[in-house]
């Protein structure tokens, strides 16, 4: 188990699970979903929403589009965030441009001074892992908890500017 700011518990503030911390389910996550590519499905949403809630492990500078891609996918949905992405890497392929296209993004808000927010009402630890797997009850079982976790790390960095 990873050691977070108190004993037992993670820099989001919540109470390590079975597996330890946020980062002891983030890391298996990504392993899981590198054999799955139904679950590989939900990889942007797990990055952004794992890198706000655990900034202290993120390169700040991509916080402020890894928050609006959040928000597009709260808004419209999984199959538009990974049309968005898919634009991104087509956008950026063989190096040839170095920033996002921030038009899909425009209507978002940026993120908010003065976080990170202490707690998320939803937190990868809080994860169900069982039979070896975390969607051993389904990839759209799966898809609702990555989604409750998305909404819940939004809501929070939101309520830091109001």
């Amino acid at each position: 188990m990873t050691d977070g700011p108190g004993m037992g518990q993670c820099e989001c503030g919540a109470v390590a699970g079975p597996l330890g911390v946020c980062a002891d389910y983030y890391h298996g996550i990504l392993a899981e979903e590198q054999a799955d590519p139904q679950m590989y499905r939900w990889h942007a949403p797990v990055v952004c929403a794992y890198l706000l809630q655990h900034p202290s492990g993120a390169h700040e500078k991509y916080l402020d589009v890894q928050f609006r891609m959040l928000q597009l996918y709260v808004d419209k949905g999984l199959d538009a965030l990974l049309r968005v992405a898919a634009h991104q890497v087509a956008r950026n392929k063989h190096g040839t441009r170095s920033s996002y296209d921030m038009r899909p993004f425009e209507g978002y808000g940026s993120l908010p001074p003065g976080g990170p927010p202490g707690h998320f009402r939803a937190a990868f630890c809080e994860l169900p892992f069982s039979d070896g797997s975390f969607v051993s009850d389904g990839h759209l079982a799966y898809g609702r908890r990555i989604e409750t976790i998305v909404e819940a790390t939004v809501e929070s960095w939101r309520s830091v500017q109001a």
